[in-house]
């Protein structure tokens, strides 16, 4: 539908928004109207992949002006609290959050957005790029919570997009093998691409049997497990595969209740962490880009016109290819 072009409050910025990336969590909300207690009650813009140019700056706005490729972090915190004080944004309970209800998102032509929070891109990264950060971001909040270091043994389930990112970046981190599961055999072959050292097709195996299968993979259990599908099979196969006194970390979010063998996971001193989103991670993500450390141009197998949207959804949903890239500014297609 058509709604006005907003203007930019004094400390905001308008921008013309150039890639927008699908997220699981957008197909979702389409599909559902729901994730969890987040429930769409009103018409909502979905996306919160994104990257734009700005063309307008509230009064004040200081680092940024006209003409600025900028990437964009969708969670604002609305208010200075607790979790703000001890850089834990994300975890605010009154943050704003693009594309999560009652929060539109910014697939659009048009749309403002906290100058705090747009990051400016060096000219060497893409706006593809630039709305990558987000997904990114994901892992490296992951890694980060995981522990991943030098030498480190990873195991990461589920090759999507996030289990993708987290094998990019627990390379980046040192880890000095990595191996991946999935149900299929071209997502294995992504995350080979993007430098899983072994990949696990998994067909009918017990999470018990997955976890020997990385076991024998990797030569020892692995101290690190990212779990990036929220099913429960794979996080039951998580804990049955983390070394003890190791690290499980849960990406992934399926339904509210799972059963798990948890008193495995407590007599082997396994911890379980969760994350949610991610903070202070544009920053990081950009300098590795600008530096050439992290490559995630492979990621996007998909492009479409805003006006082919209906389209691109459709084509996330069917689950073909990685990511799919709407292209917001009619002008320039351009990656």
């Amino acid at each position: 539908e058509n709604r006005p072009i907003p203007e930019p409050g004094p400390n905001e910025v308008l921008l013309r928004m150039h890639s927008v990336g699908i997220c699981g969590s957008d197909v979702h909300y389409w599909q559902h109207g729901r994730i969890g207690d987040f429930v769409v009650k009103d018409p909502m813009v979905l996306g919160h992949e994104a990257s734009g140019t700005v063309i307008k700056v509230g009064s004040g706005v200081t680092h940024l002006k006209p003409g600025d490729r900028v990437a964009i972090e969708p969670g604002v915190p609305r208010e200075m609290d607790e979790f703000c004080k001890t850089g834990r944004y994300n975890l605010s309970p009154t943050i704003f959050f693009c594309a999560t209800p009652p929060d539109d998102g910014n697939l659009c032509r048009y749309y403002k957005h906290s100058a705090g929070y747009c990051y400016k891109l060096p000219d060497n990264v893409t706006f593809e790029e630039g709305a990558l950060i987000e997904p990114l971001s994901v892992g490296i909040h992951a890694c980060k919570r995981a522990g991943v270091t030098l030498g480190s043994k990873v195991f990461v389930s589920g090759s999507g997009p996030i289990g993708l990112v987290n094998v990019l970046v627990a390379k980046m981190m040192g880890a000095a093998t990595v191996v991946i599961t999935d149900l299929s055999a071209s997502r294995l072959q992504k995350a080979k691409e993007v430098g899983a050292d072994f990949t696990i097709q998994v067909k009918n195996e017990t999470p018990q049997e997955v976890a020997s299968k990385v076991e024998s993979l990797l030569g020892c259990m692995p101290e690190i497990t990212v779990e990036c599908t929220g099913v429960q099979a794979c996080i039951q196969a998580g804990i049955y595969a983390t070394r003890s006194g190791g690290t499980l970390v849960l990406v992934g979010l399926g339904p509210e209740m799972v059963t798990v063998p948890i008193v495995n996971a407590a007599v082997r001193e396994v911890d379980i962490r969760g994350i949610f989103r991610y903070c202070n991670t544009w920053p990081v993500a950009i300098a590795l880009l600008a530096s050439k450390r992290i490559n995630v141009k492979p990621l996007v197998t998909h492009r479409f016109p805003l006006e082919k949207a209906l389209e691109a959804f459709e084509t996330t949903k069917r689950g073909e290819g990685v990511k799919v890239m709407l292209k917001c500014d009619p002008t320039d297609h351009n990656p």
